[in-house]
Order: structure tokens, then C-alpha cells, then sequence
């Protein structure tokens, strides 16, 4: 019998997690794939949004200037990255300049606080690269970005470490409400629970209507992405976004906090909610508009492409369509609390979020509080980015420190067994990947996959035909292939075309 349980371990999830973890709540968290930040979570902008599009008065608005506010004090609290580099919302057109001014009160209404507007030689001296088009541009010191993957896994391990429970591979597929309780069927399993929450991002409807009749839709919103060479890096210090459309905030260029480039996303409306394939059609858009804001950025520069999916609800329990986030207890199912539609700003209010629900919680349940709740948590060494001082303290104390396994990102099998080790630590490829950067840089893993296999194998004490990139299904190795060679020499090749 768990207090509460928790569908969904995207950074909402998680971000409510950790808020509840700070007292005495039995808390679980089941999430259908096989580790945190495998939806949503993970395929974003990474952006730190301050607040100025949402609609003054909304939950939205509210969430993302208290979100924002917070996440640079979490940044060092749970060590995950974090730069605040401003934004800039560029206007391409003379007569468009009313819509930044526009922008500029509704944001400031917000409580966005040092709002600007710049001409063009203001907007030069601050972005160099931009385009000759642009001829004015909206300010936003506050704004930032942030490692979506560092932040969520900070936010899941910090509540484990303080005792909320993590069942990954459970995937929901029934739920009723008996008495005064939710029976929560997950991955073959019966779970009993006195309150549910429903953080399923794209599948939070499908979680909703098993038990409210007052139904909900959410349709998946696709956004394809193009990544960039650490060379390209450079070409933008701010995050430049376009005026923003009734799809979203149109094409943007930002640096990431390792050092990279992104590009994109686009915002296609699909029924699919695995759908993140990438497409032509889909780079193409990414690449022209992009182009707008910086020219001259280099195709040959792009190291890989991928899609997210945001939850855009297009039907609310009571019919109308949604402009606003959904949070809250579901009128006809009392105990069950919708955290629903969380597209963007969704990352950059889950500070606030998971504080504001977790408030909704204690009002119900009136726990005590603990007073030993662990509020920090540390890293995993980044080798690349230390000191030589602090490199040659790490190998004296473990000499894996020392061997570097991915040659790109420079991460060392020290850093990766680090990652398996931790609380929730990665079983899959992905998993380190995303704890570790081995594997996402310009050969993406074509050289560091064989070796990354072995260690978690050795680890988890499985054979190596038995490690996956991600889920169920997802195994490197074919049959008859277990000692490694076959997938080495495909890996091997892979590199190698990767040049």
C-alpha cells in the first residue's frame, strides 16, 4: 500500500518526486520504459524559459517565472548544468515591431523582470552572427539553458536517495478506484495506492480516462531537431528565437550547455505517440529558418538529428480546448491529480510544478515532515571539464579515471561505472549516454558503443547479447553473437564511416 503513486518519470514526475520525498510519504514512481527521461524529458530544447509568452494569469505563466526563478539554485544543489545566457526574440519586419512590445508588457506583467527592446546595432553588439534581416529584437537577460537529461536524473536520484520508490518497465494498463483507494495495474503487477498522479506526458490521457468519464485528448505535437559540432558551437552565445507563432515559438538557434549547437524544433500535429522519426521534409524546414536567424550555419556541422514530442491537450475534461496546463484533482475521481498537457514551458516550470503539486499532497494526506531529508546531491565527475589537479585525484583514488573510452565527448570508464553504480543507475547505452555524454558526440557512439556494452555487462553481471540501447527490444547483439566480435566489427564500420 504506497501514499502516492506517480505515472510517469519525465522531469514533472520527477520534479514531484523529489518535493514529496521530503517527507514521510510512501511514494512510488512507474514508468513503462526502461529508465527516467525517456520521453518528453529528453528531446527538447533544454531551454530555460523566463516567462514572457504565457498568458498573464495562467498557471502556465505562473509556473514558468517561479520555475525559472528557482532552477539556477537547484543547478547547484544537484550539480546538474545550467547557464543563464539570455535570449533574444528576433523581428524580421519593420512593421512586426509592435508584436515585441507586446511581448515585452505581457511578459513583464509575468514578473519577467529586465526586459528589452533593441534595434539592430544593439541587437549586433550583443549577437554578432545574426541575420541581416532581423532588424530589432526583444531582450531577456533571464532567460537560460539547462541539460534537460542532468536535470531530470538529478531531480529522480535525489528522490530515491530519500526513499521514493522506482519501478521502470511498468507500463500502466489499468487502474480503478475501489473505496477510498486506486488499484494500479502496471507490467504484470497490482499496486494499491491512496492518491495517483498523472505526469504520463503524450499518454497522460490514455492514464486520465481510466477512470474519469469526464474525458481528455492530448494530441502528440512533433518537433525534429538538428544537433551540431562543438565547431558550430560559437555561432550564437544567446538563444535566438523568432516572433512566436499559435504552434509555438517557431524555429530557434541555441548554444547547449556542453558546448554544441541546436536547431529547431518544428510543430506538426500526429497521432502517433512513439512517432519521433525524423524526415526530410522536417531537416529541410529546420535548416531554411534556422538560417534566417544566424546564416551560414554549416550542414556538414550536423552530427545528428532527432524528434520530441510535446502534450498538446485538444480536448479538456469538460470539452473545450486547452491553452493551459491541467493540474489538478480530476472532478469525478477523487485522489487522482492530472499533471497534463506540460509542453513547453513544461522543463523549465518543473521546479514549481513539482512544488505546487506536492503542496496539493501534503493538504490531503498531512504527513510529517522528515528531518533528515538529504537537499543536495553530487555529480558524476566531468573528466574532460576538471582541473588537472582534480584529474589526478580521481585516478590516484580509481585508475578507471584514467582510461578514456569515449574519445569525442572524452569520458572515461571511470565516469561510466560511476553511472551504473548510483541510485537508478543506467542499464542501457542510452542510459549512460545520458549520465555521461559517451556516445553523443560527432562519431555517436561509432567507437565507444563496443567497449560502453562491455562494461555495463560486467556490471550487471549479464551476458552482452542481454544490453540494450533503450527498451525492450533494442538488444546490439544477434544470436549466436555473444562474445562481442560481431558487433564490434559492426561498430567498427560505423566509425569508420563517421569518419
Amino acid at each position: 500500500m504506497y501514499d502516492v503513486i506517480i505515472i510517469g518519470a519525465g522531469v514533472s514526475g520527477c520534479a514531484i518526486a523529489r518535493e514529496l520525498s521530503r517527507y514521510r510519504l510512501k511514494t512510488l514512481v512507474l514508468e513503462k520504459e526502461s529508465d527516467v527521461c525517456e520521453g518528453t524529458s529528453k528531446a527538447n530544447s533544454g531551454i530555460v524559459h523566463a516567462g514572457y509568452d504565457a498568458e498573464p494569469g495562467t498557471l502556465k505563466a505562473r509556473l514558468n517565472v517561479e520555475g525559472s526563478r528557482k532552477m539556477e539554485a537547484l543547478s547547484k544543489e544537484l550539480d546538474f548544468p545550467y547557464r543563464k545566457n539570455g535570449s533574444l526574440v528576433l523581428c524580421f519586419n519593420d512593421k512586426e515591431t509592435g508584436k515585441l512590445e507586446e511581448l515585452k508588457k505581457r511578459g513583464e506583467t509575468n514578473g519577467v523582470e529586465g526586459l528589452r527592446i533593441l534595434d539592430r546595432q544593439e541587437l549586433l553588439s550583443l549577437e554578432p552572427s545574426v541575420g541581416e534581416q532581423a532588424v530589432s529584437a526583444l531582450y531577456v537577460p533571464t532567460g537560460a539553458i539547462v541539460c534537460p537529461f542532468g536535470l531530470t536524473i538529478a531531480l529522480a536520484e535525489n528522490a530515491a536517495v530519500n526513499g521514493v520508490e522506482f519501478r521502470f518497465d511498468r507500463q500502466v494498463t489499468d487502474m480503478k478506484r475501489c473505496e477510498n483507494e486506486y488499484l494500479v495495474k502496471a507490467g504484470g503487477e497490482v499496486f494499491k495506492t491512496k492518491l495517483v498522479v498523472n505526469a504520463a506526458g503524450v499518454c497522460a490521457d490514455e492514464i486520465h480516462n481510466m477512470v474519469s468519464a469526464l474525458s481528455m485528448k492530448i494530441t502528440p505535437r512533433k518537433g525534429e531537431y538538428l544537433l551540431y559540432d562543438k565547431r558550430a558551437g560559437s555561432m550564437a552565445d544567446h538563444t535566438l528565437f523568432q516572433l512566436p507563432t499559435a504552434l509555438g515559438k517557431g524555429i530557434l538557434v541555441t548554444p547547449t550547455v556542453h558546448g554544441n549547437l541546436l536547431t529547431g524544433p518544428t510543430a506538426v500535429d500526429i497521432e502517433e505517440k512513439d512517432g519521433v522519426d525524423t524526415t526530410k521534409e522536417g531537416m529541410d524546414t529546420v535548416l531554411a529558418k534556422a538560417a534566417f536567424s544566424v546564416p551560414g550555419i554549416p550542414k556538414s556541422q550536423v552530427i545528428t538529428s532527432f524528434a520530441g514530442l510535446r502534450a498538446h491537450i485538444t480536448k479538456m475534461p469538460k470539452g473545450e480546448a486547452a491553452e493551459d496546463f491541467l493540474i489538478g484533482e480530476a472532478e469525478d475521481a477523487p485522489g487522482f491529480i492530472d499533471v497534463a498537457g506540460m509542453e513547453s514551458p513544461g522543463l523549465s516550470c518543473a521546479p514549481a510544478t513539482g512544488e505546487y503539486v506536492a503542496e496539493m499532497i501534503i493538504e490531503m494526506l498531512k504527513p510529517e515532515k522528515k528531518q533528515d531529508f538529504t537537499g543536495t546531491r553530487k555529480g558524476i565527475p566531468n573528466m574532460a571539464l576538471s582541473s588537472d589537479e582534480e584529474k589526478h585525484e580521481l585516478i590516484r583514488g580509481n585508475p578507471a579515471y584514467g582510461n578514456v573510452i569515449c574519445r569525442c565527448e572524452m569520458v572515461t570508464e571511470g565516469e561510466i561505472l560511476d553511472a551504473i553504480r548510483r541510485p537508478l543507475g543506467a542499464v542501457t547505452t542510452d542510459g549512460i549516454k545520458r549520465r555521461t555524454r559517451a556516445g553523443m558526440g560527432r562519431c555517436q557512439s561509432g567507437f565507444c558503443n563496443p567497449k560502453v556494452v562491455e562494461i555495463l555487462a560486467s556490471e550487471l553481471g549479464v551476458d552482452e547479447a542481454e544490453i540494450r540501447k533503450a527498451g525492450t527490444g533494442s538488444q546490439y547483439l544477434m544470436e549466436g553473437h555473444g562474445d562481442g566480435q560481431f558487433f564490434a566489427e559492426l561498430c567498427q564500420e560505423e566509425g569508420e564511416a563517421h569518419g
